[in-house]
């Protein structure tokens, strides 16, 4: 008897015939003699709901409140889905954050899993239930419930299995699997059928919209073998696992949801470019690169995401100095894929296409399984389409 972890994201739960089918594929797993357990997110775009609302009451809402508040999307899925199962005729539970026994740091909107009390959970399962856990949701050790960011819920569902030692742990989404660029861009993308932890770490830091980047963290520091694939159909999706091999580029991903921050100053000494820094760091905003120009004059850029803008901007403007600011939109396009680091050629055509199509550079990162360049301006997709006709 194999112990499973399934993840449904909201796409997969927005309406009461989706929650059918996403009830039929667990009983199909369940039929099998695997003890199911299940994580589910909130359905279909109910947390952006509940955000919208909120920012209607508050410009900025207290963010233990927001905890709470968004924590219900869950916990009306988990409840209409364990309703359902029982009405099909199989025992299941719906369970909480904090009664599955998830245990988190004390950050809201952005706390991490410390541990899991399983003893819950595998009463559940002797008992032959089928286990519906809340995704995105844990609680503290002040007894305040907490959420994981967005994407939390592949993380609890990761997490989970890893503690339970479950034998595999299936992502489902609206999506067949992970794909060589974003399919609702580019139409030739094709659907990788393995990647390494590494690679889709990378992927998921430089922006791909698949997993979140925390669970991949915890998948390969416990060996957890994910499979992501459709929750509406039977196809073979893509595996993660400790699999290594060399490769060509894999995938590529564009992130558009960046903004390069210049500063200017007549003077400049070296605790300005650190004060900076530390005044971002501890308002939250984590500063994805900088680079420090100066010499006798303060020349400093520094790349945020555009979530932060607002809340960027107010702070630069508070500060004493009157630094000269200026704000650009740029991309980031990420080529990813183990061995990229020693094939000289895959820069070569890279270089080549950017060149041919005059985009400036601001920066340039080669790593072991990727390569990430920098432009000064938002580049299109039929760029990455001209890219990936060449690479993948």
């Amino acid at each position: 008897m194999e112990t499973l972890v399934l993840k449904f994201g909201g796409s997969s739960l927005a309406d009461n015939e989706k929650l059918n089918i996403v009830a039929n594929k667990i009983i199909n797993f369940y039929n099998k003699g695997n003890r199911v357990v299940v994580i589910v997110s909130a359905q279909g775009k109910t947390t952006d709901k509940l955000i919208k609302e909120a920012k209607e009451l508050s410009s900025e809402p207290d963010k233990r409140e927001m905890d709470v508040l968004l924590s219900t999307g869950e916990q009306i899925s988990i409840s209409k889905l364990a309703i359902l199962l029982k009405e099909l005729g199989y025992n299941a539970i719906s369970l909480t954050g904090w009664q599955a026994g998830i245990y988190t740091s004390n950050t809201n909107e952005e706390a991490k899993i410390e541990y899991i009390n399983t003893d819950k959970i595998n009463q559940e399962l002797e008992k032959n239930n089928i286990v519906i856990i809340a995704g995105f949701q844990g609680i503290n050790d002040k007894k305040d419930i907490t959420t994981l960011g967005r994407g939390g819920s592949d993380t609890s569902a990761v997490a989970v299995a890893a503690a339970l030692k479950a034998d595999h742990c299936y992502i489902f989404s609206d999506v067949e699997g992970i794909y060589s660029t974003d399919p609702n861009k580019i139409p030739e993308a094709q659907k990788i059928d393995e990647l390494s932890y590494n690679e889709m770490l990378d992927l998921s830091n430089e922006g791909a919209k698949v997993l979140h980047n925390r669970c991949v963290e915890i998948a390969q520091k416990y060996n957890v073998l994910i499979e992501t694939g459709s929750t509406f159909n039977n196809n073979v999706g893509t595996q993660i696992n400790n699999k290594i091999e060399e490769s060509c580029v894999k995938s590529i991903v564009k992130n558009d949801n960046l903004i390069l921050i210049t500063l200017e100053h007549e003077k400049y000494n070296i605790n300005i470019v650190n004060e900076i820094y530390c005044i971002l760091l501890s308002n939250g905003i984590i500063p994805i690169s900088m680079i420090n120009n100066s010499y006798n004059e303060l020349s400093l850029g520094f790349v945020i995401k555009s979530s932060d803008l607002i809340k960027c901007k107010k702070l630069l403007e508070s500060l004493s100095h009157e630094y000269i600011l200026s704000y650009i939109e740029i991309s980031k396009i990420s080529f990813v894929g183990y061995g990229i680091m020693n094939n000289d050629d895959i820069m070569k055509k890279v270089i080549k296409i950017v060149n041919d199509n005059s985009i400036e550079v601001l920066s340039i990162q080669l790593e072991e399984c990727k390569l990430s360049i920098t432009t000064k301006e938002r580049v299109s997709d039929a760029l990455i389409k001209e890219l990936h006709q060449l690479l993948v």
